[in-house]
């Protein structure tokens, strides 16, 4: 059995405690992991600022350089893992047998990966609207004549990542071009993704002091987080409502992303349906991106039908068919309690199951369970589940009036509005509670790498402030 360390600035570290990632539906351990603890991370952040000073060492022009190499390297080569090596289909495989991810959605998430860090030059760029990137290396320059200075906040970024999809990932890869330092707790289910990354960017030439990688448990993520001046996490509402308004920690939460059906398209809500279908089903609904409700001011009975006819007779199927459509749940318990949690809404007035006579929406395995696609109609925006998201392919059809949708959807990450309505196009732009906004019939799913759908990464590593200069500059 492979093991796997502890990583503290490059540095392989063994822990006598260890933690077994096994596989969802056999039990079969596939590795072991070290388990860092808080007094571990707390010692080591006292080096952090090494992990920047390393790393502008190196000009970010042959940072870029070295994350395009690490592209092909993450997705055609056999790297070291611990102390054994892996190959992508080994990587494949492993992935999907913990999170409970189909293998054919992990390869695609590999490939999504791929792009973004072979794409880095660009979507630097945009992310940091055209500007010379040696002024991040420098901390200061000249812009139209005028001087600027941009002060990284943190020689680091915390990241304590989640284990229900492998595409979150996408959000920290811009870092280390940036030449700040990572500091990765990886989720239980998940650590293939931050080690195979990890050696993909050493091996092409990336300093090892400029990142760590401590696996364990609740400790070790509150230690991330109150040792790096600035950090990503991960979870639910309640994670999100907990770290609001605090500068050190960006958290990514449920997306509650929405399609909007303008009035004057409505009736042609056919010509949409696979758009509607594919915002919901691609990735088995895990990401926040996924379409979680559909509003629209008539027809919401037929497109409820319509959905329910297309998803409600998927069934689980073996993580190596590439006809797999649902992620298994793998954390004991969580599938029952979002069943259960959904038919207590169900019981409230207005609120009907499309998908009920399809079969049971949970399917009980024996190591596992699933949730199988779950339309429901509301007859407004007033019922409780109007307003959920869940992991799994979930959608509420809402009937609403388009003069009242804005003021009643709520928060919003993606929101694909399709309609050509000059007046409700500009509430929508104005509409201060979305995040991304897609007028036109683009999938929620769709992401335009040059863009960020939440929050811009730069913005929350640099500070821009005022600079004034006479005499010569350090450089």
């Amino acid at each position: 059995m492979i093991h796997i360390p502890v990583l503290r600035w490059g540095e392989p570290y063994k822990s006598l405690d260890v933690d077994k990632v096994v596989h969802f539906a056999t039990g079969e351990a596939l590795a072991e992991v070290g388990r860092a603890n808080a007094g571990l991370v707390e010692r080591d952040m006292r080096h952090a600022n090494r992990a920047r000073d390393v790393l502008r060492e190196v000009p970010i022009p042959d940072l870029l350089q070295m994350v395009k190499k690490a592209a092909d390297l993450y997705t055609h080569a056999e790297l070291p893992l611990g102390d054994g090596t892996q190959t992508p289909d080994q990587f494949v495989r492993m992935q999907s047998a913990t999170t409970g991810l189909p293998e054919h959605m992990c390869r695609f998430n590999m490939t999504k990966n791929h792009f973004v860090l072979n794409q880095m030059d660009k979507i630097l760029e945009a992310l940091t609207r055209g500007l010379d990137l040696n002024v991040l290396s420098r901390g200061y320059g000249m812009e139209r004549g005028v001087p600027i200075s941009y002060q990284a906040q943190s020689p680091v970024l915390g990241l304590v990542l989640p284990s229900n999809s492998p595409g979150v990932h996408t959000l920290w890869l811009p870092i280390i071009p940036m030449q700040i330092g990572l500091v990765l707790k990886p989720g239980p289910q998940e650590p293939w993704t931050p080690y195979r990354m990890t050696q993909a960017f050493l091996q092409a030439g990336v300093p090892k002091q400029a990142i760590a990688i401590y696996p364990g448990l609740g400790d070790v993520g509150a230690a991330v987080l109150a040792h790096c001046p600035r950090n990503l996490i991960f979870g639910g509402s309640a994670t999100v409502e907990q770290y609001k308004g605090n500068p050190r920690v960006q958290a990514h939460g449920p997306g509650f992303s929405k399609i909007l059906l303008g009035d004057d398209v409505v009736d042609k809500w056919p010509q949409y349906l696979d758009l509607m279908v594919d915002s919901v089903l691609v990735n088995s609904g895990r990401g926040c991106i996924n379409c979680s409700g559909i509003w629209a001011s008539r027809h919401t009975k037929e497109i409820a039908q319509a959905l329910a006819e297309r998803m409600g007779p998927i069934q689980p199927l073996p993580p190596e068919d590439p006809k797999a459509a649902l992620a298994a749940f793998t954390v004991p318990g969580q599938a029952e309690a979002i069943n259960a949690d959904i038919d207590r809404d169900l019981k409230e007035a207005g609120v009907h199951d499309m998908t009920a006579p399809f079969g049971p929406r949970l399917v009980k395995k024996e190591r596992c369970a699933y949730l199988r696609p779950t339309v429901i109609l509301c007859d407004s925006p007033t019922p409780a589940i109007a307003k959920k998201e869940y992991m799994f392919p979930f959608v509420t059809v809402v009937q609403c009036p388009q003069e009242k949708m804005l003021a009643s959807i709520g928060p919003t990450l993606v929101c694909t509005a399709i309609t050509e309505d000059k007046k409700f196009q500009r509430a929508l732009i104005d509409a201060t509670h979305i995040d991304r906004l897609n007028i036109g019939p683009i999938p929620t799913i769709k992401l335009n790498w040059l863009q960020p759908h939440e929050g811009n990464i730069v913005d929350f590593l640099f500070r821009a402030r005022a600079f004034q200069f006479e005499g010569p500059l350090p450089e």
